[in-house]
C-alpha cells in the first residue's frame, strides 16, 4: 500500500495553500461580515485552474485525478469554507453532471466557460418540501411540442444566482413510469430564460461569502434538447452526483478541521495562564492530540474513497463514511478549538468563530449525517 502523494499532488497542495493564505485569508472575514460573493477571488481561483479539475482537457478542464481535486478543496477549506464551497459545488454539482451525462453539444457549449471559472452553474435538487426525501420533487417538466415547460421552485442551491451564474440543472417530474411512480429527469435552464428567476438567499449562519439561491419556475420554457442524458434517468444522475459530491464535503471537513486545529494549537502555545502556555496543561495537550488524531484518520478515509473512485471501483460506501466522519470530526475539532480560545473564540475578530459556524452545514448539506448513516446501513446489509 502506497500512502505517498505524487510530486504533482504535493506541488498542487503547496500552490493552493499559498494562494489561499495570500489571496483569500486577507478578505475572508470582511466578505463573511458583508455576506458578499467575490467575483475577484472566483476569477482568481479559475485562473489557478480550480474549476473543471477532473474534466478532460478537450473541454477546457485540467484532466486531474480525484485525489488532486480533493486536495485543492481541502486547502481552500483550511482557510475559508465559503471559497471551498464555491469550488466544491462548482466542480461536483455544477460541472460534473454536464460532463458525465451531457450530450456532446451540451459539453461543448457549457464546459469551456465553466472550467475557467468565468461562469458558474448550479444543481437544482432541494425543494422546500423535498430535502432528505429528494425524490419527492414537486417541480414539474411537461413536454409541449418541442419544449419542456417547467413549474415549481428549488431552495438552498449553491452558485445559482451569483453575478457570473450561467444556469442550473433542474431535477423535476417529467411524467409517470410504467409502474405508476414519478418519472424524474434533469433539465438544463439558462439564466435569461423567460419564467426563470434566481434569488440570492441572505441571513445565513455559515458560508456567508458563498452564493446560495432560491429558484422559481413559472411557465418556464426550454428546448426539448435541454434534457440532460436520457429522459427518466434524473434520479440515478442525482444519486451518482451526490456520491461524488460527498467526497468534496468530506474534504471541506478535513480542511476546515485542519485550519481550526492549527488556530487552536497556535493560540494555546501563545496564551499564558498560571505562568505557562495553556498547551502545556495535560487537559489541553490531550485535546490537541485528539484533534490531530481524528483529522489524520478522517483524511486517510477520505483519500481511500477518492483512490477507489480514481480506480473506477465502487466507492459509494466509503464516500458516505468519509462525508459523515469528516464533517463530524470538524464539529468536534472546532468546538474544542473555540473552547481553547476561551472568550476570544466567541469574537468575530478571531477566525475560529467563523470555522465554528461554517462547520454546521457539513452535517446537513448533500445528505444529513442521519441520511449518511442510513446509506451506510443499507450498503453493509443491515437494513
Amino acid at each position: 500500500m502506497d500512502f505517498e502523494l505524487s510530486m504533482e499532488q504535493e506541488i498542487l497542495r503547496k500552490t493552493v495553500r499559498d494562494f489561499a493564505e495570500k489571496e483569500i485569508a486577507p478578505v475572508a472575514r470582511e466578505l463573511d461580515e458583508k455576506e458578499e460573493f467575490s467575483l475577484d477571488t472566483c476569477r482568481a481561483m479559475g485562473e489557478l485552474g480550480l474549476f473543471g479539475m477532473v474534466v478532460d482537457e478537450a473541454y477546457g478542464g485540467q484532466g486531474m485525478d480525484y485525489v488532486s481535486y480533493i486536495i485543492a478543496v481541502e486547502e481552500l477549506a483550511r482557510v475559508d469554507g465559503s471559497h471551498a464551497a464555491t469550488i466544491a459545488a462548482g466542480n461536483s454539482l455544477g460541472i460534473a453532471p454536464l460532463y458525465y451525462y451531457g450530450s456532446e453539444a451540451q459539453k461543448k457549449k457549457y464546459l469551456p466557460k465553466l472550467c475557467t471559472g468565468e461562469r458558474l452553474w448550479g444543481f437544482g435538487l432541494t425543494e422546500p418540501g423535498a430535502g432528505s426525501d429528494a425524490g419527492n420533487s414537486a417541480t414539474t417538466a411537461v413536454l409541449d411540442g418541442n419544449e419542456w415547460v417547467l413549474s415549481g421552485s428549488k431552495i438552498f442551491i449553491t452558485n445559482a444566482s451569483a453575478p457570473n451564474s450561467l444556469g442550473v440543472t433542474v431535477m423535476c417530474k417529467s411524467g409517470k413510469r410504467g409502474d405508476g411512480r414519478d418519472e424524474l429527469s434533469c433539465v438544463l435552464v439558462e439564466h435569461g430564460t423567460r419564467g426563470f428567476e434566481a434569488r440570492p438567499m441572505h441571513g445565513k449562519l455559515m458560508w456567508r461569502a458563498s452564493n446560495t439561491s432560491e429558484l422559481y419556475f413559472d411557465d418556464c420554457r426550454v428546448p426539448k434538447d435541454n434534457i440532460l442524458g436520457d429522459r427518466g434517468k434524473g434520479f440515478r444522475q442525482m444519486l451518482e452526483t451526490l456520491d461524488a459530491g460527498r467526497l468534496s464535503i468530506g474534504s471541506m471537513g478535513v480542511g476546515g478541521a485542519q485550519g481550526a486545529y492549527e488556530l487552536a494549537l497556535r493560540y494555546a502555545k501563545e496564551r499564558v495562564q498560571f505562568g505557562r502556555p495553556i498547551s502545556q496543561f495535560q487537559i489541553n495537550a490531550f485535546k490537541l492530540a485528539d484533534m490531530a488524531l481524528e483529522i489524520e484518520a478522517a483524511r486517510l478515509l477520505l483519500y481511500k474513497a477518492c483512490w477507489l473512485r480514481d480506480k473506477h471501483q465502487n466507492y459509494s460506501k466509503l464516500a458516505a463514511m468519509a462525508k459523515l466522519y469528516a464533517s463530524e470530526v470538524m464539529g468536534r475539532v472546532v468546538s474544542e478549538a473555540v473552547q481553547l480560545h476561551g472568550g476570544y473564540g466567541l469574537m468575530k475578530e478571531y477566525n475560529v468563530e467563523r470555522f465554528y459556524r461554517d462547520q454546521k452545514l457539513l452535517t446537513i448539506g448533500e445528505g444529513t449525517s442521519e441520511i449518511q448513516r442510513l446509506v451506510i446501513a443499507r450498503l453493509i446489509g443491515a437494513i
